[in-house]
């Protein structure tokens, strides 16, 4: 019994421990989805999917090594793009973490952490969550350039938050090097990729236009006109078959009078047939 005590617990234990790292793992299709941005200029649409697998980069821009880091002076920056950070290493050791995974796991529960030397001790804010994030382009006048990854966290004390500039480049990854500060709790940093390079796809037309959806509301009350008509003659006049079609003498003239006019226009252009006498020729008695 002890035994298989000991076994129910040491399951319990494991499940534990490794149901955070499953639920990662497992929900490729939410970081893609926060990751997805299309951006339409005239007859072209941007496509970007930040997250998606390109040659070389099987996560897109996300880091490998599950973060990026970036130190200016004695702050010291962490982020990852779309999604939370993951330490197998260099996990950061901060005085207040409470709301990025708390002391013992810190920067684990955030998508942006901010390290501040103050009196000697380094103290952490959380800057970004995932859920937050919001993507936009960084220059609408020149969409190919890429596209500014925004996150933020809201606390009693800050308002913080972390704008990634991922700048589209073919030719490998390059960043982030820097980072500036904006205000009390605003960061900002930018790095190349290609996954910042957008799908362009071509757009034709823009839809029915103002023609088009005149049309329509024609062919819709034309229809309903007949069906109206229809109904009050079957039921109300007991008209069967196919006169039950209301006036319906005036629509089976229609085809003759089609007929009649480009039959009139033909003769127009051709002049006169042979065998027809114009009135003002000559006759000879």
């Amino acid at each position: 019994m002890m035994v298989e005590g000991e076994h129910r617990h040491l399951s319990l234990l494991l499940t534990i421990l490794f149901i955070p790292i499953l639920l990662r793992v497992a929900s490729p299709n939410s970081v893609s989805a926060v990751c997805d941005f299309s951006f339409t200029d005239g007859q072209k649409l941007y496509n970007y999917s930040l997250a998606s697998p390109i040659p070389n980069f099987p996560h897109g821009v996300l880091s490998e090594d599950g973060f990026y880091k970036v130190a200016v002076n004695d702050t010291v920056l962490w982020f990852q793009l779309c999604n939370g950070m993951i330490f197998s290493h260099d996990l950061p050791s901060c005085v207040d973490c409470s709301d990025c995974g708390g002391p013992s796991h810190c920067g684990m529960e955030c998508s942006a952490l901010v390290s501040n030397d103050i009196g000697g001790y380094p103290v952490c804010t959380t800057v970004g969550h995932a859920s937050s994030v919001v993507i936009d382009i960084i220059d609408k006048q020149n969409p190919d350039r890429g596209v500014t990854v925004t996150m933020s966290s809201y606390r009693l004390k800050h308002n913080c938050s972390l704008s990634v500039s991922v700048i589209c480049d073919s030719n490998g990854v390059q960043g982030p090097l820097s980072f500036d500060k904006l205000g009390t709790c605003g960061y900002t940093t930018s790095l190349r990729h290609p996954a910042g390079c957008a799908t362009v796809v071509s757009v034709h037309g823009k839809g029915w236009g103002w023609f088009g959806t005149l049309m329509i509301i024609i062919l819709c009350l034309f229809g309903a006109y007949l069906l109206a008509g229809m109904v009050y003659r079957f039921f109300a006049l007991g008209v069967r078959g196919i006169d039950v079609l209301p006036n319906l003498e005036f629509w089976a003239r229609i085809p003759w009078g089609i007929q009649g006019f480009f039959a009139s226009l033909v003769r127009k252009f051709r002049g006169p047939s042979h065998g027809y006498r114009s009135s003002y020729s000559p006759v000879n008695f």
